[in-house]
């Protein structure tokens, strides 16, 4: 251990000590599931109260979303009791039962942590199974510490990894173990993080860049943007890692504008790292130098893409490059450039801390770890949670989720964002695994997971997917452009009972133009919802087609307006 890592340690625990000794911790769950149900309200009318034997923490979701706003009350005995779903009313009896009562208020408890067994009549949180069922690692943190709160985070072993590669690792080595780690990039296209990261460390050039992508557009997936507003510090250190595996200088958090809560918390986070020698010139006293900042951009789904991304940091529209050059030998301001995915990169402090072997020893042999999905729809229990790979998807509906929400059962998953794809009941027992789920003919993606149940049309599903993508096309290439707009025209004729009886063709003949014949993978995985939903409902959307409609021929003219300039 470095002395100025060892400095910071004694720091961290005299902060801690501060907070917990002897004393009664409230922590409320902030995050953004928790605002939209009043959690700010909460966290206000305690820290409006005042009490000596009692804290009040302002804490990041758990990623039990369905409970928020959620309390956690940390005992002097280091038991902890989970309430759910607390009201300003409620919130501020529990304050005042622990300010003078050393009995357990009940009130909305849903669990309690203890090594041993109290007398209530609710469980221990690690019997739940959406709770027992989870694996956290890069979500380790979360519902514990105050976001980008760098004491707390060192506390709990935050930068011990980072201290260890800079004094006892060599660059080359960091790669290495990244690369035996078999962690894959957790974006989309599941590609080793390590490869990635040796295409860019031998280059010798003076600059080069560690971009990390945060723009996460997908409806339905909310894990980046969960990261970062609940265990900011996590994401600085494996990006910190990042460089200095690759020998490069500076780093952007790329995220899109108006996400403010998690944009407030990268941005302390990085302000702490500089203010405690962890960002900047000779960081803990070592040789190496980095810097980092935060890159907002507009509100484009394509941004998401590694070289649009690029565009949209060097001030210009976010459209894809054309590739080759690969952003490794020219990316930002055509420095050498590694891009990476904010779970990916939270993944690399663990990594670097425990050894490669102990994450392999999670997962698959060719998806390593774990996943973080996020439940939406038609779920008793929405939320993110951190699997193991290889858990099945029904697993993770009923163990997890909880099953169907409503009187219908599960009728179908969309998965991996709207490029993604949609599954039956039929592939509800692939399993969570980058390969396994793309023979089912879906993605993992960015671990959404939009559970429908028997009320909801399929050719509506995929109808809507391809509006998304019809419009948050950039417009660059016109495979894209005019093919999702195509797609969509066909679709909502299906929709409409106005469909041609060649419909399913001229889909299928659209789709394969934009696959071969766009830029980047918005139009090149356009048609994906559709054949993936063909693959289990082909019935269903057949029998959306009739023969009383107009001639194919007209199928082929947009039906939107031109513009008075090109008529």
């Amino acid at each position: 251990m470095s002395k100025n890592y060892k400095n910071l340690k004694n720091l961290s625990e005299k902060y801690i000590s501060d907070i917990y000794d002897n004393k009664v911790v409230i922590k409320v769950q902030t995050g953004t599931s928790g605002q939209a149900v009043g959690a700010d309200e909460v966290l206000k009318t305690l820290q409006a109260k005042n009490s000596n034997e009692i804290n009040v923490l302002e804490v990041g979701s758990m990623g039990l979303m369905y409970l928020e706003p959620m309390v956690v009350v940390s005992l002097p005995s280091k038991d902890k009791i989970y309430y759910a779903n607390v009201t300003e009313n409620i919130a501020s009896e529990i304050y005042d039962h622990y300010s003078s009562k050393k009995t357990i208020y009940k009130q909305n408890a849903f669990a309690y942590e203890s090594n041993s067994s109290l007398d209530v009549d609710f469980p221990n949180i690690n019997d739940l199974p959406q709770f027992s069922n989870q694996l956290r690692i890069a979500t380790r943190n979360f519902g514990d510490i105050t976001p980008g709160d760098i004491y707390q985070y060192i506390n709990n072993e935050g930068y011990s990894a980072l201290d260890k590669a800079l004094f006892e690792m060599s660059p080359e080595e960091v790669v290495e173990e990244v690369k035996n780690s078999g962690l894959r990039g957790r974006g989309g296209a599941a590609f080793p993080t390590g490869v990635k990261w040796s295409f860019l460390a031998p280059n010798k050039a003076a600059t080069k860049y560690v971009l990390c992508n945060c723009e996460e557009g997908d409806p339905g997936a909310y894990n980046d943007k969960g990261i970062l507003e609940t265990d900011p510090h996590t994401l600085v250190e494996g990006l910190i890692l990042n460089g200095y595996a690759t020998n490069s200088n500076k780093s952007y958090v790329f995220i899109r504008q108006g996400h403010d809560i998690p944009i407030n918390a990268i941005e302390r986070a990085i302000k702490e790292a500089y203010d405690n020698g962890i960002l900047g010139e000779n960081i803990l006293g070592s040789n190496f130098s980095f810097d980092m900042e935060v890159s907002l951009t507009g509100d484009s789904y394509v941004a998401g893409e590694e070289t649009a991304l690029m565009e949209a940091i060097e001030g210009k529209r976010s459209t894809p490059r054309f590739k080759p050059p690969f952003p490794a030998a020219s990316g930002l301001w055509k420095k050498p450039t590694n891009i990476n995915n904010v779970k990916t990169i939270s993944y690399v402090p663990e990594i670097i801390k425990n050894g490669s072997e102990w994450f392999k020893g999670t997962g698959t042999e060719k998806s390593t770890g774990t996943a973080i999905v996020c439940l939406s729809g038609h779920i008793n229990r929405p939320g993110m949670y951190e699997i193991p790979m290889g858990m099945t998807i029904n697993d993770v509906l009923e163990n997890i989720g909880g099953g169907s929400n409503s009187e219908t059962d599960i009728k179908m998953l969309q998965t991996g964002g709207p490029l993604g794809g949609v599954l039956g009941k039929e592939a509800f027992s692939t399993k969570i695994d980058f390969d396994e789920m793309a023979k089912s003919g879906a993605i993992l993606g960015s671990g959404g997971i939009i559970v429908c149940d028997d009320s909801v049309s399929v050719v509506d599903l995929i109808r809507n997917l391809v509006a998304f993508n019809q419009f948050e096309s950039c417009g660059k290439c016109f495979p894209c452009r005019l093919g999702n707009t195509h797609m969509y025209d066909v679709l909502d004729r299906l929709c409409n009972s106005k469909s041609e009886p060649n419909d399913l063709a001229l889909l299928e003949r659209i789709g394969n133009s934009m696959k071969i014949g766009s830029l980047c993978g918005h139009g090149q995985l356009g048609y994906n919802p559709i054949s993936s939903s063909l693959k289990y409902f082909q019935s269903e959307i057949s029998d959306s087609i009739n023969n009383i409609s107009e001639p194919l021929e007209k199928m082929l003219i947009p039906t939107r307006t031109r513009p008075n300039n090109l008529e």
